[in-house]
């Protein structure tokens, strides 16, 4: 579809349409992925809801294939595709909190940098990623694992009310007593069900942390995650933590001499008592020698922007994901074998806790059903040189393939890639047919298929 095919959509917009004749079309088209070179028929800035439910009714109308961007860093890159109309929320991040209510109401383009900013003047934070420019409504669609997860539980099991376009142009309103089957699905089902242009979250008191950063030698590997396995098993929902294999970053409390190398990681943050921050990490600093930590008070958006600098836009990248009911010492031995070979300083490998307050929503409350699983284990592979794509991929899915025989069913799909899809039926289980038929419902021509994607009933 050319531009002049376009312009009766133009004319319905009060945000941006770029077209491949457009000369920012190429930044218009990339996401986070270097790897995805898509191009798009266009891309919609929008402006307001309007521009949504009008983009929405011409690509259904017109049979575009249709993609929704919220941060843009999705891996497989659904973000952008050929041919497709691309609706781009990346001029709408403004986020309204309510101190008193407890809760905060935010635009599909915000990302968690944004979201923490906002809520952290009032002392208040909830569930989000590790990465600060991850955008929030494609963290929480997919279920939503961070930091605060053991004490508060997942993203979406925080989402109270969410604003949604569907297949047929229609805006609703979800929540416990609107549309609530649309709730239920949105809250791990992904963007299968409609474009979400507003998300409104419950807040927890969380401000100062205990956080921690602690990297030791390779060498030490086994000690440490063993002993990061039986810690996390009694340790108190407050403290949120994740085991890590990455080469060591360069960052100023690592000497150079372990730069570039292969490490072994444990982070993570303590919300309790402050004054119990100390003691609560120093088990992690006796275990075994440390090449360099960073331990100490600090505001929860710092450490949860803590890694940005080292994950620039446009880096190449390919995930895998699964879940864990335990860490058990096979499950561990393949991290050491991998985890030894991480190919660059950008990679990350983490082993997510995901017990406690997640444990405590049943299995068929809401759309994400991994609920007894103890760990997500997430391998995220980027690095610079597309001459490299091809040992990496390799590299991640030999790593993946030695975890599945420790691995319960699915895997958390914010992080499975493009090859991916027919893992969906086998992450949802018992969820699955009802998720079906909820995609019936709204949206029964498949429009929004750009996705891990649930087939309609």
């Amino acid at each position: 579809m050319n531009g002049t095919a376009l312009d009766g959509l133009r004319e319905q917009l009060r945000g941006q349409l770029v077209t491949p004749s457009d000369p920012d079309y190429d930044s218009a088209r990339a996401v986070y992925n270097g790897m995805i070179d898509k191009r798009p028929a266009g891309v919609v800035r929008v402006a307001q809801v309007a521009d949504v439910i009008a983009s929405v009714n011409f690509a259904r109308d017109n049979s575009l294939p249709l993609a929704i961007r919220g941060g843009g860093h999705s891996a497989p890159g659904f973000g952008t595709w050929d041919d497709a109309l691309v609706i781009d929320f990346v001029n709408r991040t403004g986020v309204r909190v309510d101190p008193e209510a407890g809760t905060a109401r935010a635009e599909a383009g915000t990302t968690w940098a944004d979201f923490n900013h906002a809520t952290h003047a009032f002392g208040l934070a909830t569930t989000g990623g590790i990465v600060g420019s991850t955008g929030i409504a494609g963290l929480t669609l997919g279920g939503g694992i961070g930091y605060l997860a053991r004490k508060h539980g997942l993203s979406c099991d925080n989402l109270i009310s969410a604003d949604v376009v569907t297949a047929d142009g229609k805006f609703v309103t979800v929540s416990e007593t609107r549309n609530e089957d649309l709730l239920w699905a949105l809250r791990g089902g992904g963007g299968n069900f409609g474009v979400v242009t507003s998300l409104e979250y419950k807040l927890h008191p969380v401000d100062m942390v205990h956080a921690a950063i602690i990297i030791y030698g390779m060498e030490h590997a086994e000690t440490v995650a063993k002993f990061y396995r039986d810690y996390m098993d009694t340790a108190p929902e407050e403290f949120g933590a994740f085991l890590g294999f990455h080469q060591g970053p360069p960052v100023p409390f690592l000497p150079e001499e372990w730069h570039g190398k292969p490490v072994c990681v444990v982070i993570g943050m303590w919300t309790g008592d402050p004054g119990e921050g100390p003691a609560r990490w120093q088990p992690f600093l006796d275990v075994a020698p440390v090449a360099g930590s960073l331990v100490g008070p600090m505001p929860y958006p710092a450490l949860n922007s803590a890694f940005d600098p080292l994950l620039p836009k446009g880096m190449q990248a390919y995930w895998k994901a699964d879940f864990l009911s335990e860490l058990n010492d096979g499950a561990i031995a393949a991290h050491l074998e991998y985890g030894s070979k991480v190919p660059s300083v950008q990679t990350s490998v983490h082993v997510y806790p995901i017990d406690g307050a997640v444990q405590r929503v049943g299995q068929t409350d809401t759309a994400f059903v991994n609920r007894g699983v103890k760990f997500s284990p997430v391998i995220a592979c980027m690095w610079n040189d597309p001459a490299d794509n091809a040992a990496n991929i390799d590299w991640v899915r030999s790593y993946s393939a030695a975890l599945r025989p420790y691995s319960s069913p699915g895997g958390y799909i914010n992080f499975m890639d493009g090859d991916d899809q027919g893992r969906i039926s086998e992450n949802y289980g018992v969820n699955y047919e009802r998720l079906q038929a909820i995609k019936g419902k709204y949206d029964p021509e498949n429009l929004f298929h750009v996705n891990q994607n649930i087939k309609p009933a």
